[in-house]
């Protein structure tokens, strides 16, 4: 599905997930190599018209990565803002990220990417290519260390 144009106010709005799933008592994160660029984050897109952002998010996981089956962790959400230029235009990206707990770990890449791992918190930290995806990887890894007490 082609996503819409930025908004008037020069703001992108996107949503997307941290995606992770427990596995012998340790957590592993899902990354994502994007194909345009090639850069390594999280299952993510703009927000269509008439969607809402959770929608968006849920949509995006399951056209990025096939899978349907997740929990959301309630109340655990971050939000990341950056600027990027799209068609020459300089513009401020907004992204809120919810945490998800996925039950499996078989996905089903869309053609937008062209690489996807499963990975410690510390190899994430060192596959992410930009910085703000390794702040929203640190917070959510925090925070869900902080409500299990590890």
């Amino acid at each position: 599905m082609k996503s819409t144009s930025p908004s008037e106010d020069g703001e992108e709005r996107a949503a997307g997930a941290v995606l992770f799933r427990e596995e012998a008592g340790r957590r592993l994160y899902l990354l994502l190599r994007h194909e345009q660029g090639g850069h390594w984050g999280f299952a993510k897109g703009r927000i269509e018209k008439g969607e809402g952002v959770l929608e968006a998010a849920m949509r995006e996981i399951r056209e990025e990565t096939g899978i349907g089956d997740i929990e959301l962790v309630a109340g655990l959400s971050v939000t990341s803002r950056y600027p990027i230029r799209r068609g020459g235009r300089a513009l401020l990206k907004t992204v809120t990220y919810y945490a998800a707990r996925v039950r499996g770990d078989l996905i089903r890449l869309s053609n937008e990417h062209t690489d996807g791992r499963w990975v410690s918190p510390d190899a994430a930290t060192q596959l992410l290519t930009h910085a703000e995806s390794r702040r929203v990887l640190l917070t959510v890894e925090d925070e869900l260390s902080r409500s299990v007490g590890g």
